[in-house]
């Protein structure tokens, strides 16, 4: 039996559970294949890359959920709520572990990070939490990877690239790389061209289609970044016009 698995092999739904096709985010084609077919989860770096309201945030979270994190973000050691906006899809997602695995996890959310920093402050009773409101947007981001993302674990990452300048990008990488050399595991829904070329990451492309994995060199995000930098006038003249 081998005792050496990731995190999490693979996600599913009980099909006695299974939410209506009609309902949001059922609606959605990449959800909707995640429900009906599950997904199994490589070790390593997963990508899902996809336009706005392709799913892929919505997976992220719902698996992150389903981990036992708050989808508002943080460590599966705290919990804490601002206003309820995720779906029920987290409720209904099972996922199958890996033997021997670590249990620790955390979830990065760009849009509530800023809830999560309160949080953090307010339940450090011996004052060693970074002050991350006190630190830029990007400088509080790195300072999270730093110190959260430093042992084996599952770790969930949405549109971290938000916060992150090219070089802050390129060691986000790093960070992602030390985090599998230890044995830990990444799930990331991206926009991203510079973080899905990581090298032996997984890319799922989210779309019309559902979920597809895909290739760098293939997905319409690089496509559109490689046209757009040869010729940026070609584009923003429809824009402006």
């Amino acid at each position: 039996m081998d005792f050496d698995q990731p995190p999490v092999v693979r996600i599913s739904v009980d099909p006695e559970v299974r939410p209506s096709a009609r309902d949001w985010p059922m609606t959605v084609p990449a959800v909707a294949q995640l429900v009906r077919d599950g997904l199994d989860l490589p070790p390593g770096v997963t990508f899902l890359v996809g336009e706005n309201g392709s799913g892929k945030s919505t997976i992220v979270e719902a698996v992150a959920m389903a981990y036992g994190l708050s989808p508002e973000g943080g460590s599966n050691q705290g919990r804490h709520s601002t206003r309820a906006t995720e779906s029920t899809l987290g409720s209904v997602l099972t996922l199958r572990r890996g033997l021997g695995s670590a249990r620790w996890g955390f979830f990065l959310r760009a849009e509530t990070m800023h809830g999560w920093y309160t949080f953090s402050e307010a339940s450090d009773e011996k004052g060693r939490a970074p002050r991350y409101h006190e630190m830029s947007h990007g400088e509080s981001f790195l300072e999270v990877l730093r110190t959260r993302f430093d042992s084996p674990g599952f770790y969930c990452l949405d549109e971290p690239e938000a916060a992150l300048s090219f070089s802050s990008s390129l060691g986000l990488i790093s960070v992602l790389h030390r985090v599998v050399e230890s044995g830990g595991q990444v799930l990331c829904a991206t926009h991203s061209p510079v973080l899905a070329a990581m090298p032996g990451a997984t890319i799922l492309e989210a779309g019309e289609w559902g979920l597809r994995r895909t290739s760098w060199e293939e997905l319409g995000v690089v496509q559109h970044w490689r046209a757009y930098l040869d010729a940026p006038g070609r584009y923003l003249r429809h824009v402006l016009d």
